[in-house]
């Protein structure tokens, strides 16, 4: 019997052919006294497009997360895009996915579901292809450009919803080389549409913890700085729909803030850090709480345990250890 349970994970249709939803497992198995569901957060982690198709910073990463996921416990991934640079992929058939996902996220600890969602550069390249490739893989789940993810907490009736969404669908793509930020959406339709998935999600989450997740960030002091698109359309739902936290990328470093009630999470170092602060003055103030970008952790990611009485995140650098960690409760209703 499942120690948990993946409830739903819904989709609204696009003019694509769509891959079948992840399949349901037990993601808890081997720990039958496990009382709390624990995973992974990383973004920006996507090699690079010739050879070795891997940084350092990578390779660090991977093999801490490993460890990280052995010791502490991990149930699934998120993998929150930028997931092979610069480009993405070309089809469901480009060795990238070998060369810079399967090759090295080896540890037996990560061989457990991967939620992926697209960046910037996922949408240079060819998306669907990132989601036809969940029919060929075992662990890579990417059923959708956007998605909903519910859970059950183990031995309780606590739940955890994960919405995740395509930011770039959102709000536009952006041209990292020339640090140009997105200024509107491909499709009109198609931003409106994902924009009325989420609020009807938010409006409906009956769930203790609800988490938002996407590339760009609402809030960051670094290199892109905040997303102005996000702030106008994504930050008033999180606040009053009382959202626990949104988890993203796009910034290749670690960030936390803390605004308005709601948690604000950027994990981007999977592949590169940057200690760039540019934009410390662009976001409210003494909203952030934490920042590394330094060269020294060789890169890093979040581990989050979502107990029935709290979420407590943990910023774990690629060198072993724990850089910063925050304590969420229960949404009140």
């Amino acid at each position: 019997m499942m120690a948990f349970q993946m409830v739903s994970i819904l989709f609204i249709a696009l003019p694509v052919v769509l891959s079948s939803p992840p399949s349901v497992s037990d993601l808890a198995a081997g720990r039958t006294n496990q009382s709390s569901i624990r995973f992974l957060v990383v973004g920006d982690w996507g090699g690079l497009p010739n050879a070795p198709f891997v940084t350092p910073v990578e390779w660090a990463t991977a093999r801490e997360m490993g460890q990280t996921a052995e010791q502490l416990g991990a149930d699934f991934v998120l993998a929150l895009g930028d997931n092979f640079y610069y480009r993405g992929v070309r089809g469901v058939d480009d060795p990238r996915f070998q060369e810079t996902f399967e090759n090295v996220y080896t540890a037996k600890s990560l061989n457990i579901p991967w939620y992926v969602i697209a960046g910037n550069h996922d949408h240079a390249g060819n998306v669907h292809a990132q989601i036809l490739y969940s029919k060929m893989s075992q662990r890579w789940n990417f059923p959708y450009y956007y998605y909903d993810l519910n859970f059950v907490i183990p031995h309780t009736t606590t739940t955890l919803q994960v919405l995740m969404l395509d930011t770039v669908l959102l709000c536009g793509n952006s041209d990292d080389f020339h640090d140009e930020k997105p200024s509107a959406p491909m499709s009109s339709v198609l931003a409106n549409r994902q924009l009325l998935w989420l609020q009807e999600h938010l409006h409906r989450s009956t769930a203790d913890f609800l988490l938002v997740a996407g590339h760009y960030p609402v809030w960051s002091v670094s290199k892109h700085g905040p997303t102005d698109c996000l702030v106008r359309k994504l930050r008033p739902l999180l606040v009053k729909y009382k959202a626990t936290a949104y988890l993203c990328g796009h910034d290749h470093n670690l960030q936390y803030f803390k605004e308005s009630g709601v948690g604000y999470v950027v994990s981007g170092a999977g592949n590169f850090i940057d200690p760039d602060m540019r934009h410390r003055n662009s976001v409210p103030r003494d909203s952030l709480k934490f920042f590394t970008g330094k060269s020294s952790t060789l890169g890093g990611f979040a581990h989050m345990e979502v107990t029935d009485k709290k979420l407590t995140v943990t910023f774990i650098q690629a060198r072993g250890s724990s850089l910063y960690r925050t304590i969420l409760p229960k949404r009140s209703l």
